[in-house]
């Protein structure tokens, strides 16, 4: 999210933008409503487990087996020319 806020209001909070942006939020500052800067944390927040979609979430131990395994080898095996008797 981006909280916009005019130059005097920056000024005056000041505490409450500085624990908004380390909360991973976006500052505009403006002038007589035109964009002058931007403040951003210059720290990137950690990743949480399982935040990518499709990726750590439920049944994703599935997908590595014993077979897709194999699957994968043999692909590369046929990439290589490997599984050709000459």
């Amino acid at each position: 999210m981006t909280i916009t806020v005019n130059i005097h209001e920056a000024k005056t909070q000041m505490s409450r933008l500085a624990r908004a942006v380390e909360a991973g939020e976006t500052v505009i500052v403006a002038r007589a409503g035109t964009p002058i800067m931007e403040w951003r944390s210059v720290r990137p927040r950690a990743p949480l487990f399982g935040s990518i979609p499709g990726f750590g979430g439920p049944g994703w131990e599935e997908a590595f087996t014993e077979e897709a395994d194999a699957e994968v080898r043999a692909m590369f095996d046929e990439d290589l020319g490997l599984d050709d008797p000459a």
